[in-house]
């Protein structure tokens, strides 16, 4: 199977999904779709042990009343993964959801930072996710901290950071070192293209892999059973990635 039969989306889906082996409960939040994929994605390999919660969902949602229940399930340690992204992230794995410039004379403003402060604190597992890899979004630092991405010692802090991905590349978290480790490059990409795009300082190991493909039997399960679930929330992604038209 060559790199040009799948699509950028489908190695996201099944990079992100082996990310969740083996977790009790993923929460995906709102206009996610790829997380969302990849969600149902793993909860399908997984044989039904593990529970998938999709904000914006009648089928494939645990929660009842929305984002409270997310909140305080999280805060009981009842969900193991959730996915934050931002209008800019930086080295420290801080985001920003507010606003770029200023903050009193801000040069753009965005919706805010809802509950992201909260479940970056509490959910063991946060996965960073932009799809937009430019010296634009991956920037130094931040204009604004809506999350942090780490904390004091002295702060207890059972969540954080796990990983980062993008349209470009995955990278990882050394949570010692505060920093992020370059894991692999998607198809297309080198070692090199990532620096050219990334606006903040991270390790880079002597052997960069090549982020691996989805093998025949994840693509038949993506293209047929996970579409026809993501179609119910997110239809014209469906339509986009996979062709499918909804019924309806």
């Amino acid at each position: 199977m060559s790199g040009s039969d799948v699509q950028l989306e489908e190695i996201l889906i099944h990079t992100i999904a082996g990310m969740l082996e083996g977790l009790r409960h993923v929460a995906v939040g709102a206009s996610s779709p790829v997380p969302g994929a990849a969600a149902l994605l793993a909860r399908a390999r997984s044989g039904g042990g593990t529970r998938v919660s999709v904000l914006g969902s009648e089928d494939h949602n645990f929660f009842s009343d929305g984002g409270k229940e997310l909140f305080d399930c999280a805060g009981q340690g009842r969900i193991d993964a959730f996915f934050l992204s931002g209008a800019q992230i930086d080295g420290k794995a801080n985001i920003n959801l507010v606003s770029i410039g200023d903050p009193d004379l801000p040069k753009a403003r965005f919706p805010g930072s809802f509950g992201s402060g909260y479940l970056y604190y509490v959910v063991p597992r946060v996965i960073l996710f932009r799809l937009e890899h430019t010296k634009r979004t991956l920037v130094e630092k931040v204009d604004f901290i809506s999350a942090p991405g780490f904390s004091d010692p002295n702060v207890y802090r059972p969540g954080g950071p796990f990983a980062m991905i993008t349209d470009r590349c995955l990278f990882d978290v050394d949570k010692a070192r505060q920093r992020f480790v370059l894991k692999s490059v998607h198809p297309g990409e080198s070692v090199e293209s990532i620096a050219e795009n990334t606006g903040f300082a991270y390790d880079v190991p002597a052997e960069v892999p090549t982020t691996p493909l989805p093998d025949a039997e994840t693509l038949a399960l993506m293209r047929g059973r996970i579409a026809g679930e993501i179609a119910e929330i997110y239809p014209g992604f469906a339509k986009r990635v996979f062709g499918l038209e909804r019924a309806a």
